[in-house]
């Protein structure tokens, strides 16, 4: 079996369309298949569309999240959910192509626990293709891994793969990353990438800064790294600058002015100071957020009772 995880937010026009290429697509596929659809609190009335979907066609299930708990925990619920030996998550906008799965497919049958879609001619905007590289470039420098921006959700993993992910219940999550990081035989291949069909992207700047946070404190420790040795630095410079003034004043018998410069030091440390504590502040309160132990979705409804019953 073939599972395919779509979370869905913005997307209802799109929704049967999409059910109706997966299934085309699974006539040439020797295997059987489900569509899980995980409604993330879509805005536009999506739930009743996947409940449409489910009465027309009962290889399509429907996830009813209570609320919007963002993408990565959407998916999430979908891989929880998921029976099948594969698994393939993508995104429900109609720019990952339901005909590419084929291809992936293909590839993990040459030996592959993993198979992700390079998009390598992306149809996006250019502001989004510009801050994806910045913050691979950025992720990579700080988590010291080698990442590749034309990857995304787009992928085939295999039921070792997708339990390997399930055992992962940190608060923080980032699919592709938390893929990267179990280590297993992993490849990509060229796909089409298609334009938006509706709508678009609800990743704003203010929500791709947070990800981008919350990927780095959650996968390295390098910034606290970084702000330690940045604070020997400034030690070591003002140490140096002491003697130097120290020097001026007993050899030279210059005297030391300058309360302008004392100011801006000590606001410029000040500074510091605080910018170090605001990322010791981050960690720490991602810690506080694991401890408490939420669980990482809730589910308000599904399409699949006798399922549930068995749960």
């Amino acid at each position: 079996m073939i599972s395919v995880v779509v979370p869905v937010y913005g997307c209802k026009t799109c929704l049967k369309e999409l059910s109706s290429r997966l299934a085309s697509v699974f006539t040439k596929i020797p295997a059987d298949y489900e569509i899980i659809f995980v409604n993330d609190a879509s805005p536009d009335g999506a739930w009743t569309k996947i409940c449409e979907l489910h009465e027309s066609n009962p290889n399509v299930k429907g996830i009813d999240l209570a609320r919007n708990f963002g993408q990565h925990h959407a998916i999430t619920a979908g891989l929880d959910y998921a029976k099948g030996d594969w698994v393939v998550v993508m995104d429900c906008d109609l720019q990952d192509r339901p005909e590419e799965i084929p291809k992936l497919y293909e590839k993990a049958l040459e030996g592959y626990e993993v198979v992700f879609g390079r998009r390598v001619r992306r149809n996006d905007s250019w502001p989004k293709k510009t801050s994806s590289k910045l913050f691979y470039r950025l992720y990579d420098y700080i988590t010291g891994q080698s990442s590749d921006h034309t990857v995304a959700n787009f992928s085939i993993s295999s039921r070792k793969v997708v339990e390997g992910y399930k055992s992962m219940r940190e608060q923080n999550r980032f699919f592709p990353m938390f893929i990267q990081w179990m280590g297993y035989p992993s490849t990509s291949i060229e796909i089409e990438h298609n334009e938006r069909k509706e709508g678009k992207s609800s990743y704003n700047l203010k929500k791709l800064l947070t990800l981008a946070t919350d990927g780095i404190i959650s996968q390295s420790n390098k910034p606290l790294r970084l702000s330690i040795q940045f604070g020997f630095l400034i030690a070591s410079a003002s140490l140096l600058y002491g003697l130097y003034l120290f020097f001026r004043y007993f050899f030279l018998a210059e005297p030391v002015q300058g309360w302008t410069s004392v100011m801006v030091s000590i606001y410029f440390l000040g500074g510091l100071l605080f910018c170090n504590l605001g990322i010791l502040g981050l960690y720490i309160g991602k810690v506080f957020n694991e401890t408490k132990a939420r669980p990482l979705y809730l589910i308000r409804d599904t399409t699949d009772k006798q399922r549930d019953e068995h749960a």
